[in-house]
């Protein structure tokens, strides 16, 4: 037996976090990969990475991923209220640096 899809797989959104930062977050047709595009300040930076995915309640997903300059990336995004809780890790001059984020989801696609 297969597990259903993602309910955001095949789907494109804008995501506009909390810090003023923006992506175009655009999810393979079974959800396992994610193509982001930073916009804005952020344009011109984008990757293709593969996902960690669990449904943890309906519509909600906690989503996954590390990129290839070694920032961690971890989402909860509600596909009911189009909100995401965003925490990602990168190398920071002390060591390793946490930042908690809001956002919100428009979907394009």
């Amino acid at each position: 037996m297969t597990a259903p899809l993602p309910g955001f797989a095949g789907r494109t959104y804008l995501f506009q976090v909390d810090n003023g930062a923006a992506f175009r977050n655009a999810y393979s047709a079974d959800g396992t990969r994610l193509r982001w595009e930073g916009l804005g300040e952020s344009a011109g930076q984008w990757e293709d990475v593969s996902l960690h995915v669990a449904q943890v309640g309906p519509a909600l997903y906690f989503v996954s991923w590390t990129e290839a300059s070694g920032i961690t990336v971890s989402h909860v995004m509600d596909l009911t209220a189009m909100t995401v809780r965003a925490f990602w890790t990168y190398e920071g001059e002390g060591g390793r640096v946490g930042e908690l984020h809001t956002g919100k989801l428009e979907q394009l696609a």
